[in-house]
């Protein structure tokens, strides 16, 4: 379970690290090895997910969503400064419940 949830943490931190150096060079205009250092890093997150050990993409990518919404929230408010309110923290709890159904429910 440790692993599953390590490979989630860094796929979740290479897409919003790749889309925020894309971000930065397309829409703050800074060097374009921003974008190509932005996208290989972005190569790499559609890479991590396959080292998961569920056998199914479907719930890995759904499960990897909620995952993913926790840590844009703890991106805003650690790199842009915007500091989540009530209803962000909600929310993400919310999706972690909604994840750990997912991927841990039992099926006959």
């Amino acid at each position: 379970m440790l692993i599953a949830i390590l490979l989630f943490i860094l796929a979740g931190l290479a897409e919003i690290g790749g889309g925020y150096l894309v971000w930065l060079w397309l829409r703050e205009a800074k060097p374009l090895w921003f974008g190509v250092i932005g996208s290989l890093i972005l190569v790499l997150y559609g890479i991590i997910p396959t080292f998961q050990n569920f056998p199914s993409f479907g719930r890995v990518y759904a499960a990897y969503g909620g995952v993913f919404i926790v840590l844009a929230v703890l991106w805003g408010w650690l790199v842009d400064k915007k500091t989540p309110d009530l209803y962000d923290w909600a929310g993400a709890l919310i999706c972690l419940v909604g994840v750990s159904v997912i991927l841990w429910a039992p099926r006959g």
